[in-house]
């Protein structure tokens, strides 16, 4: 094998997780894969020679790439904040930032939309992918402090933020709850219609190391991966969002988490460590 191959036979390993941090910086399925993609440029023409923490190297070429790509987008917007110099000391304590780091893939992305760059990209890295605040300084180039406020500033504006309303939560529900009755009657094609083509299901460790996929990427693989499925799980409200819970409100051991937007599913996460789920707000719901 050559050198070539063997870096692009490493950077495959990482392909999934990267995507997966692009995608929760970004918010988008093609940009997290244009963002991969130009990642890869850039690792080829590099070389890895010499680079000792390959998945950390790799990590932050994405998020440079991630980062750049916010900032073009929020200049088009016309609405991008220099955030240089944020203030404001990181009061928030471990248990607010692990319900924060799970309600992020089913309540959070369009909060998210309204972070300045630096503060998405600070809070994800930190709160998502608990990443330390001087490997987030370097990738950065700010500061460890510098990066610790920004991701504390992020999380005081998503606490703030309000709730979906109810006509909103009503028509999420209806679409939780089609895709349950489908997983339960292995309705494969009506999985698939209630799916977004670029859907991303993501399990949390706990969940993986009990069987679960990591990350599955799109409507076919992930319908494929309910159907027949879920016969157990019941309807709830996580954090006061549609979701479902297996096997019950009260005893849960796993939780999926969905984000929907307009009205087709492109998210799932499943959360199953205990730590978390005893601190998420899990509610029965009856259709």
């Amino acid at each position: 094998m050559t050198e070539d191959e063997f870096l692009a036979a490493r950077f495959e390993e990482h392909r999934a997780r990267l995507r997966n941090v692009a995608y929760r910086v970004l918010g988008s399925p093609s940009e997290a894969d244009d963002a991969v993609q130009e990642a890869w440029l850039r690792v080829n023409a590099a070389g890895a020679g010499g680079v000792e923490n390959l998945s950390g190297w790799l990590t932050t070429i994405v998020t440079r790439v991630a980062l750049n790509m916010l900032k073009s987008r929020a200049s088009r917007r016309e609405d991008f904040v220099d955030d240089q110099g944020a203030q404001g000391a990181d009061e928030d304590g471990p248990e607010e930032s692990a319900v924060l780091a799970d309600s992020v893939g089913f309540a959070m992305l369009m909060v998210l939309d309204t972070l300045t760059p630096s503060e998405r990209v600070a809070f994800v890295l930190h709160d998502i992918f608990t990443v330390p605040f001087d490997e987030i300084a370097r990738i950065m180039d700010r500061t460890p402090a510098s990066a610790r406020q920004l991701a504390s500033r992020a999380r005081r504006r998503i606490q703030g933020a309000p709730g979906p309303p109810e006509a909103a939560k009503a028509r999420q529900r209806a679409v939780v709850d089609a895709f349950l009755r489908a997983s339960q009657l292995g309705d494969l094609s009506t999985l698939i219609t209630l799916l977004d083509p670029d859907v991303a299901l993501h399990a949390d460790q706990t969940a993986a190391r009990a069987g679960a996929p990591g990350l599955v990427l799109g409507a076919v693989d992930v319908a494929g991966t309910f159907s027949g499925r879920a016969q157990a799980a019941r309807p709830a409200l996580i954090n006061g969002t549609p979701g479902l819970v297996w096997p019950s409100a009260e005893h849960p051991k796993v939780v999926f988490a969905f984000t929907i937007t307009n009205e087709m599913i492109t998210m799932i996460d499943m959360v199953s460590a205990p730590d978390h789920l005893a601190l998420l707000d899990i509610r029965p719901h009856t259709p």
